[in-house]
């Protein structure tokens, strides 16, 4: 409703609801605004009055987890109350213990009666802490912290000192939490930067960590990720299934496509001399899997690396579906790892890349596929690819 009206239904003047809803308060003569300044009409002076804000609209409103009441609740515990229902009923209707029902009435209600927006508003009140960090006061405790930053100490392990230090003394326990709060909140902390750059990390601001579901999207087109695979793939009973990646020379300049088949373990290589961005990647995979025939063109797994961004754009110029491997599990790529580390063999780490022609390419590419190899019962990729070419 209009505030005029309101203000008759209460009983006030609607100068007076205004004030309340901007949060200021009477005093006598006075007018004691939010932010603690006291203006007095009658000797026209103004002071400051230390005190503890109320809780904003924002505040009492929030709902930061489902095992709070909310205002919708409360009311209806009031509802339910004012009618005589029981505890028990009341926590139905809530789906929550009668317990809960009965620890909201006996802490909120006042003189006995259950209010449920003052209660809101309390509990919004004892939500806030308007006390300053352990660390923000100069002392003892912040002296050891400080040092112990500057001897490389991580916040865990001056935690731990203090209680092997100080076993008797409670008043030097300070948490890792608040000694990370203090160091990157420079606000509540007060230890100086030259100390917050003494963490191992040297970063100056935290880094969130966020759980998968609320990451970034990896790519533009969404990703089938390696649960989706057919079973047939998982068991290599099925050839035509592909892994695949990269191997990179130094400072990512330089890289070679490695493409192995699970079932015969057959390798194939595809050259990239100047770069390997997402569109140079799928320029060269798409004529790789273009030259096999069409029954083994049925699948290819690879990590998330942003190279293979134009994923979608390779399956629809193959017909290849790309299924992607979860983050840091090489493992799901087991036959591609191994033929990686074999294929270092020909290209060590920290050589430059470029200098392989794609005949030199093709000619380490033959040599692997002619090694016998124990998973094939001693048999050749090569030998195993011309069976099943020769029964297609």
């Amino acid at each position: 409703m209009r505030r005029q009206d309101a203000a008759a239904r209460v009983g006030v003047h609607k100068r007076t609801a205004q004030d309340w809803d901007h949060g200021i308060r009477k005093s006598g003569n006075a007018r004691l605004h939010p932010d603690g300044h006291k203006i007095d009409y009658t000797t026209g002076m103004t002071s400051t009055v230390p005190r503890t804000p109320a809780p904003s609209t924002a505040a009492v409103e929030a709902r930061l987890h489902p095992r709070f009441l909310t205002v919708t609740e409360r009311e209806l515990i009031a509802d339910m109350r004012r009618e005589g229902r029981s505890l028990r009923a009341i926590g139905r209707a809530l789906g929550r213990p009668a317990s809960t029902v009965k620890r909201e009435i006996d802490t909120r209600a006042v003189d006995g009666v259950y209010r449920p927006h003052r209660a809101q508003r309390a509990w919004a009140a004892s939500r806030s802490r308007p006390k300053e960090s352990k660390l923000a006061r100069p002392g003892a405790l912040r002296e050891f912290v400080a040092d112990g930053l500057r001897e490389r100490w991580s916040p865990e392990q001056i935690c731990h000192a203090l209680v092997s230090e100080f076993p008797d003394d409670e008043s030097m326990r300070v948490s890792p939490e608040t000694i990370y709060q203090a160091v990157y909140v420079q606000a509540r902390g007060g230890l100086r930067r030259e100390v917050a750059l003494a963490l191992r990390t040297g970063r100056t601001r935290r880094k969130p960590h966020r759980s998968p579901e609320q990451r970034t999207r990896r790519f533009v087109d969404e990703m089938v990720m390696i649960s989706e695979r057919p079973a047939e793939v998982e068991d290599r009973a099925v050839p035509g299934h592909w892994e695949g990646d990269l191997i990179v020379g130094p400072r990512s300049e330089s890289a070679i496509v490695t493409l192995v088949e699970r079932s015969t373990r057959y390798v194939m290589l595809g050259h990239l001399p100047g770069g390997h961005t997402a569109a140079e990647v799928r320029d060269v995979l798409v004529p790789l899997i273009q030259s096999l025939p069409e029954h083994l063109r049925g699948s290819l797994t690879w990590d998330q690396g942003c190279e293979m961004a134009a994923h979608k754009q390779f399956t629809v110029a193959t017909g290849v579906p790309v299924y992607f491997c979860d983050p840091h599990s090489p493992w799901q790529r087991g036959s591609n790892e191994n033929t990686n580390g074999l294929l270092r063999q020909y290209f060590p780490k920290s050589t430059d890349l470029s200098v392989h022609s794609p005949e030199d390419l093709e000619h380490v590419a033959q040599q692997l596929n002619r090694r016998p190899r124990k998973t094939l019962g001693w048999k050749t990729p090569a030998e195993r690819l011309r069976d099943l070419l020769t029964a297609a």
